[in-house]
């Protein structure tokens, strides 16, 4: 199974959103990220920048200043 940890980048900080994360969509007020256990979260004003597939990791770009 591939869970993903979601970091958000503000300024060359890395925030982390949530850990294992198993689902990510894109909705209209920004991105919804989701766990097996945990509420779903939305993560607006962010773009996604990269994607490591090896190291599961996800790094979400702020467009916004948060």
């Amino acid at each position: 199974m591939c869970q993903m940890s979601v970091m958000v980048d503000k300024e060359g900080q890395e925030e982390l959103v949530m850990e294992s994360v198993t689902q990510l969509e894109v909705v209209e007020d920004g991105i919804k990220v989701s766990t097996f256990f945990e509420e779903p979260k939305l993560v607006s004003g962010v773009a996604v920048k990269t994607i490591d597939f090896l190291a599961g990791k996800l790094i979400l770009q702020a467009t916004e200043k948060v």
